[in-house]
């Protein structure tokens, strides 16, 4: 049995959970079974690519696996993102990566926690517990 080098990271953000599966190979990365080059839209598809670019060299010999579920298209992104990250770190165990991931932007290896604030009774979808008054 040959002991293949494979990590399994996690990321989230919002409603948006991503699953990223990284093991070495050619450069391959897809997202939900799709190229991470054909990822629409556009600015969201820059955002999911932002590790791979700072990676630079350690990115070029993995292929990544990323599932995505939930949430809106630019939380998958950011999950997606964050899922990435963490796993070129752990597969890599790279410091000066981690320091390069973390100067650029902090949210590449530490969740963004913020979730959205819930509705709340007899204000017609509305998050705030109390309704404007409008004395017209």
């Amino acid at each position: 049995m040959s002991s293949v080098k494979v990590f399994n990271t996690s990321g989230k953000r919002k409603k948006a959970t991503a699953k990223a599966t990284i093991k070495a190979g050619s450069g391959v990365v897809k997202v939900n079974d799709r190229l991470a080059n054909c990822y629409e839209p556009r600015l969201a598809r820059l955002k999911l690519m932002e590790p791979l670019s700072i990676a630079g060299s350690h990115a070029s010999g993995v292929d990544i696996r990323v599932r995505v579920r939930g949430g809106g298209t630019f939380s998958q992104a950011e999950a997606a993102r964050l899922a990435i990250a963490r796993a070129l770190v752990a597969f890599t165990k790279d410091k000066k990566l981690e320091k390069d991931f973390l100067d650029y932007d902090r949210h590449m290896l530490v969740a963004d926690v913020r979730q959205r604030e819930p509705r709340k009774p007899n204000t017609a979808g509305k998050a705030r517990s109390k309704t404007q008054k409008s004395y017209r």
